[in-house]
């Protein structure tokens, strides 16, 4: 079996390469060899992504671009489009790979006899598009209905604007298990947005949507957000060595400054995630650990046989437990924000309430304010956590880029001590353009999806209702049929012409971070809010090196650098 996945590995990397220099030759030579299998209507499907040091978040609001222009959909889709569900090939037909009797394709991450590790998914969702096409069933999976990977960006669009207002989104059974069973006693009629779909979903996102994405209530925490970010790198300079080198466990120092971030949104207050020499048995600890355990073990509990929904094993237990943690924390926390509100001693800010005061006043319902804390703690500990190690090992990793960071932050901010504003963000556009390539190259959410509601024709194939389809965003932002140059790390394709922009071609729903429609993720605004501060803060005085080994992308449950953030931090001279 070490063999066989030693092999897989090799023709991975022998089919991704991305943001080398390359001969017109080796060019002409490469796209010779991404010829891939073509699908029923004979479009070519090329294979384009890269490991060379490889791998949710910018504003999406409109599915569109800064800059990039979007590419009109083409003929062969149209035609498709015109297929109707009694003329379309049957389900069976979907090509992909065969599951046994008995073990169908689950076998394939079992221990010992399987191909894959939980760690490979990424790497899978390359190889079905390379050996199978632009759509492909992965059937046979014990204990949950058929996944449908769906590589034509084309199709997605259709399928996204053909959803209703309760669209189903596949994810995380074992939390939904969690909240509508289990603790069914403490979340009852409301269960929040992760893992719920429906009307209770529906009636939920919209009693906290207003608050959490209003730009005041967003405008608000740019200054205490900038307050512990320079709490955080005043840290990062306590931390390093003789080297000027961080230490090896870096990424949990990410964790800790993501976490006080979330703490000061979700829970209204400081956690302390900062204080030096912080007990590994303190609070804040333990709510990074558990984060970090609930969501890293869901594709252990997905994607494995699920014995966990019939007894509870070792891991189910455990994720059991912290998810009980992240509850008694939430509902703390919250709590004491009551507590200060009837004493008139809430945290408003130049006359704006913070987002904890506008949902417990306009909701009067502090479970409710307890949900949605759960949720935003829950996703976004780790989801922002891993899109920052993985934005600034690009950056340490790409001294070009980050020299055009730096000299737009000089621009901007001719003394680094000036406070950020929500006007002075605006204007750093390679920033958010670096952020933006980032989680096109490599993104941190390896695919978006939905559970079909209906019948549906995708591919010229008459999907059944109830069948999971999945969106690799890691693969179709690469792919060079949607994306002009995929193979290229460019920031600039994300810029508008006067702003220096490439003018490359980009299909809207090549690149969805944050997904699309009703379901786009709810804590955007803030995660988009955070990275930027901690960019402009961190690279407008200092400079990021890394002289190791290059990193290699693996998925825990976000696809991330895997191994010691050892970056060199050095002042820069002014």
């Amino acid at each position: 079996m070490n063999h066989t996945r030693q092999r897989l590995i090799r023709e991975l990397t022998a089919v991704r390469t991305l943001a080398q220099p390359r001969t017109a030759v080796q060019l002409q030579r490469q796209q010779q060899q991404q010829q891939t299998r073509c699908s029923s209507t004979d479009r070519p499907i090329r294979y384009t992504h890269s490991t060379a040091s490889c791998p949710h978040m910018v504003e999406a609001l409109n599915v569109g671009t800064d800059g990039a222009q979007t590419t009109a959909s083409s003929s062969s889709s149209s035609a498709r489009n015109t297929i109707r569900l009694e003329d379309a090939r049957p389900y069976s037909e979907v090509p992909g790979p065969k599951p046994l009797p008995i073990l169908g394709n689950t076998w394939r991450v079992f221990p010992i006899i399987g191909q894959y590790k939980i760690s490979d998914v990424a790497m899978i969702s390359f190889l079905l598009h390379r050996d199978y096409g632009r759509i492909v069933r992965l059937g046979g999976l014990i204990g949950r209905p058929d996944l449908l990977f769906v590589y034509d960006c084309d199709e997605i669009e259709k399928v996204y604007r053909n959803e209703g207002p309760t669209p189903f989104r596949p994810s995380m059974p074992s939390l939904v298990k969690y909240k509508s069973e289990l603790r069914k006693d403490f979340f009852g009629d409301l269960p929040g947005v992760v893992g719920v779909h429906g009307e209770p979903w529906r009636e939920f996102r919209s009693r906290v949507q207003k608050p959490v994405l209003q730009l005041s209530t967003v405008r608000r925490y740019v200054s205490p957000l900038e307050q512990v970010t320079e709490e955080f790198i005043d840290r990062c300079q306590q931390l390093l060595d003789d080297r000027k080198e961080l230490p090896e466990d870096f990424d949990n120092e990410i964790h800790k400054w993501s976490l006080e971030c979330i703490g000061l949104v979700a829970l209204d207050t400081r956690l302390g995630c900062l204080e030096p020499n912080l007990d590994p048995k303190s609070e804040p600890q333990q709510i990074i650990n558990a984060a970090k355990y609930a969501l890293r073990n869901v594709a252990t509990l997905e994607l494995k046989a699920p014995y966990w929904r019939y007894f509870p094993t070792p891991v189910w237990y455990k994720y059991v437990s912290n998810m009980d943690y992240f509850v008694k924390v939430c509902m703390k926390y919250i709590k004491n924000a009551t507590q200060r509100m009837k004493l008139n001693e809430g945290r408003a800010l130049d006359g704006e309430p913070s987002l904890l005061e506008r949902v417990i006043k306009s909701e009067n319902d502090e479970k409710l304010a307890v949900v949605m804390a759960l949720d935003l703690i829950l996703v976004g500990i780790d989801t922002i956590s891993m899109a920052v190690c993985s934005i600034l090992y690009q950056l340490a990793t790409r001294p070009a880029e980050q020299q055009k960071l730096y000299e737009e932050l000089k621009r901007l901010m001719p003394d680094p001590k000036t406070p950020l504003t929500i006007q002075l963000l605006d204007q750093a556009h390679y920033l958010k353009a670096f952020i933006k390539e980032v989680l096109r190259v490599y993104s941190t959410v390896i695919g978006n999806g939905r559970t079909l509601q209906e019948d549906t024709v995708i591919c010229g194939y008459r999907i059944p209702k109830g069948v999971q389809c999945v969106f690799p965003n890691l693969v179709l932002g690469t792919m060079e049929e949607y994306v002009s140059d995929a193979q290229r790390f460019k920031p600039e394709r994300w810029l508008k012409p006067a702003q220096g922009g490439s003018g490359d071609q980009l299909h809207p729903f090549a690149s969805l971070p944050y997904g699309y429609g009703a379901r786009m993720c709810l804590g955007r605004r803030f995660a988009d809010l955070e990275m930027q501060i901690l960019l402009a803060k961190l690279m407008r005085s200092f400079k990021l090196e890394y002289h190791h080994k290059p990193l290699k992308y693996e998925v825990t449950f976000m696809y991330a650098p895997e191994g010691a953030l050892k970056f060199k931090m050095t002042p820069r001279e002014e």
